[in-house]
């Protein structure tokens, strides 16, 4: 039986990020780097830059004025905000060369994007810093079934076999089926990715948020997003009813929120949802 940590290792180099994005994260632990410099380093990749520049000329960031440049666009959103969109841009590149006759690929970039525009607007009533930080954290939540998809084919189709009769959702199954589920596997991949340990206890804890030591607010947003998108979901498609995770009592604790924010959140969502799903994916992946 394999590991999440060898699923991961298998794939590292078809899965390994982009030199850009791999050369921004350590750039942060540079006291010396600025923002020209990370322009430039970002502006060697010209997909990337128009992405990115895309991203913060949105509705989701609502500036007055356009801006033109990423050196602009580090000083008005932040370093570390900017990292979080060239890794979510940099993913989802990187996951559409992974052909998959195992997962409906437009179901799963669907649910993450929704995940993430839910988790954000979960985040700014929240209160919560830098709320889109957690559109990264709610878009790649399920990197994890990519990688059982591409790694365990068999498994995973199995898994959606069994997902048609079982009155489960599809983390348990995982669990029962394989020994770990799609969550561990995506935590191992954000930590050998080297990303910031507040995502990757997102990703590894948004089926188990009270699990999550130093990072449960994050857990918790996630997790909450999670549910309120299968729960938006449903009815979409008829030919798989999936079963949804109870959203967690004490996971509303930990936001300081409560149901009544629902529908606020969903208004936001719906109002963000087709924007970011042209903004996020890229042309390769397939749509229809």
């Amino acid at each position: 039986m394999s590991t999440p940590a060898e699923l991961v290792s298998g794939v590292v180099r078809l899965v390994s990020l982009p030199e850009v994005c791999i050369r921004v994260n350590e750039m942060l632990d540079d006291p010396h780097a600025s923002a020209a410099d990370f322009g430039k380093v970002i502006g060697q990749d010209t997909g990337l830059t128009a992405r990115l520049l895309k991203i913060v000329n949105s509705s989701f960031y609502g500036f007055p004025s356009r801006i033109e440049t990423v050196s602009r666009a580090v000083t008005v959103i932040g370093l570390r905000e900017l990292r979080g969109l060239v890794l979510a841009a940099s993913a989802v590149e990187t996951f559409s060369r992974i052909p998959s006759d195992v997962l409906n690929m437009v179901r799963f970039w669907r649910h993450s994007v929704y995940t993430g525009v839910v988790a954000q607007a979960l985040a700014e009533q929240a209160s919560v810093l830098h709320s889109e930080r957690l559109f990264v954290a709610g878009l790649l939540h399920d990197i994890g079934k990519l990688i059982i998809a591409h790694r365990l084919p068999e498994a995973a189709a199995d898994v959606q076999t069994r997902l048609q009769a079982a009155q489960q959702p599809d983390f348990v199954i995982e669990r029962e089926r394989l020994g770990f589920d799609h969550a561990e596997v995506g935590g191992e991949l954000i930590r050998a990715w080297q990303m910031p340990a507040s995502l990757g206890e997102a990703v590894r804890y948004h089926h188990d948020p009270l699990a999550a030591r130093d990072y449960p607010l994050e857990a918790a947003l996630v997790h909450i997003a999670n549910s309120m998108t299968g729960l938006a979901e449903r009815g979409l498609d008829v030919d798989v009813e999936m079963v949804i995770q109870p959203i967690e009592p004490a996971a509303w604790e930990t936001v300081r929120l409560d149901e009544s924010v629902m529908d606020t959140v969903f208004d936001l969502a719906s109002e963000r949802f087709t924007e970011a799903l042209e903004i996020v994916l890229p042309r390769s992946t397939p749509l229809d």
